[in-house]
């Protein structure tokens, strides 16, 4: 469920610092240059969620056990989430049209090697390399977009164009994975990247235009190898807490190794000349709770995709087209709930709008929790996903505005990019906690109910709903945290989002 990150994409932009020259002349092929970028970015935001509708029946087919199956979606958010900053800056100092093309080819590959993933391994590696190929793509298709429509007038039209697309794909990939999974077959889901990623690659190579950043070319690969590895150390230690248990050997080590490498990246980038994320962006009160909120918003909604994929296909038997199309109405009220954010935002600030989207969320995870073995989609899915999709529209607006607040130019794309990052980042560290409590909430449940063994049917879904309702208390819990730290650390007024919002698009 990319929604929360498709829409950011739609509102503020991630390139790096580059201001509109009036002086440029326009590049003839620009248009052209458009369409490219524009698939790329549908071919990211589809491979974020094309697998989800697919990962029933891709679980089933690989052998994937319950605990493992949220890999599936969080090996791609995470390395694209925590490469996402390092992408940027080789894409600038490399070459952007350079990067463009490496990353469309290794999405290709990646795409294909999943396709014909033979296991669970294969599979999750090659979800890890899409987003990582993707975290290169991404802001060098975003930087190229800038330095290509050199016109404001133009410029906006273009990136209003692009945001549509962000908008737009994930529920085309929602679609196109029903269909794919019903139709074919769910590997499907994965293969299809590979030639619309080489097809546009092609594309690139002829009407893109060379742009790169003078200066120097020294990179934190310490801090983005710490930071990525302990990232991964935690979501496995969850994983483990399944398994093993919280109080064992392993899931500590893991859990405690996870800590050390994500502490030393902290040392690492106060001391570094060239850091992967100067601590002056989020120390900054304002921006600091937007950050912190959207991380925990990231981890309380993100797996709500995945329990719903697993309910409406498990429990309500919904083919997977039609769990895409059950999908569809939370696209649709988000947009709108952004655009009532949109217009209140300069007249009231980002505080408000932001704590009351925050308690919408969580009505819409309590509404959840009503969810049963034999209940209807009209009757307790879809109020629920409108609540919550509403508030999502309304929630991230305004933060994405607020994490530009009084950040210095230079720091501008850093901190642009960054709430992008800790979405992608707190959905993976969601979505594998969450994983864990609902898997442990299913066992306990079926073991304490269970009179045949092995246990009934019945028993089993209703082991599965209640997890999925232990998921939802524990979401809400998440997002009220964040609707707290909201109250209590961002103190922005209107006048600052309209100063933040007029600032170069930059990135």
């Amino acid at each position: 469920m990319a929604e929360l990150t498709d829409f950011h994409d739609a509102v503020r932009i991630p390139v790096r610092g580059i201001a509109p020259n009036p002086l440029a002349v326009p590049d003839p092929r620009r248009w052209l240059a458009l369409t490219v970028i524009m698939v790329s970015q549908l071919l990211i935001v589809l491979d974020a969620t094309v697998v989800n509708i697919a990962l029933p029946t891709a679980q089933k087919a690989l052998h994937i056990s319950d605990a493992n199956r949220q890999w599936a979606l969080t090996a791609y958010a995470l390395t694209f989430g925590g490469l996402l900053l390092l992408g940027g800056r080789v894409a600038d100092y490399t070459g952007r049209k350079r990067a463009f093309i490496i990353g469309l080819l290794g999405f290709a590959g990646a795409s294909a090697l999943g396709g014909a993933a033979a296991n669970a391994g294969m599979l999750f590696a090659a979800r890890g390399l899409q987003g990582a190929f993707a975290a290169v793509m991404a802001p060098a298709a975003l930087s190229l977009l800038t330095v290509t429509f050199t016109e404001p007038k133009e410029r906006a039209r273009a990136f209003g164009v692009f945001g549509a697309i962000s908008g737009a794909g994930s529920a085309v990939g929602l679609l196109m994975s029903g269909l794919l999974t019903e139709y074919a077959n769910w590997r499907w889901t994965l293969l299809i990247g590979a030639p619309i990623a080489l097809g546009t690659a092609v594309g690139a190579a002829r009407v893109l235009t060379e742009s790169k950043v003078k200066g120097d070319t020294r990179y934190d690969l310490p801090g983005a190898l710490t930071s990525t590895l302990g990232l991964v150390g935690l979501v496995y230690g969850f994983t483990k807490a399944q398994t093993d248990g919280w109080s064992s050997t392993t899931t500590i080590v893991w859990l405690l190794g996870a800590a050390v490498l994500l502490a030393v990246f902290v040392v690492i980038e106060v001391r570094s000349d060239w850091p992967l994320l100067p601590l002056r962006v989020v120390l900054d009160r304002n921006r600091g709770g937007s950050f912190l909120a959207a991380l925990l918003a990231g981890a309380g909604i993100l797996a709500i995709g995945l329990f719903m994929t697993y309910y409406l296909q498990t429990v309500m038997h919904f083919s997977p087209l039609m769990t895409g199309v059950a999908f569809l109405p939370l696209t649709a009220v988000l947009v709108v709930g952004a655009g009532v954010a949109s217009a209140v935002l300069p007249r009231i600030g980002p505080r408000f709008p932001m704590v009351a989207g925050l308690l919408m969320v969580v009505l819409g995870m309590v509404l959840f929790t009503r969810i049963g073995v034999d209940t209807g989609y009209w009757a307790r899915v879809f109020p629920a996903e409108v609540v919550m999709a509403f508030g999502m529209g309304l929630v991230f607006v305004p933060m994405s505005s607020t994490a530009l607040i009084g950040v210095a130019e230079h720091d501008a794309g850093v901190a642009s990019a960054l709430i992008n990052s800790v979405q992608q980042i707190g959905g993976s560290l969601g979505t594998a906690l969450l994983n864990t409590i609902a898997a442990t909430a299913a066992a306990s449940y079926v073991v304490a109910h269970a009179v045949t063994h092995p246990p009934s049917q019945q028993v089993i879904k209703a082991g599965m709903v209640h997890s999925f309702t232990v998921g939802f208390w524990v979401s809400a819990v998440l997002i009220a945290f964040a609707a707290v730290t909201t109250v209590l650390l961002v103190r922005t007024d209107k006048n600052e989002v309209s100063a933040a919002d007029d600032r170069p698009v930059a990135g």
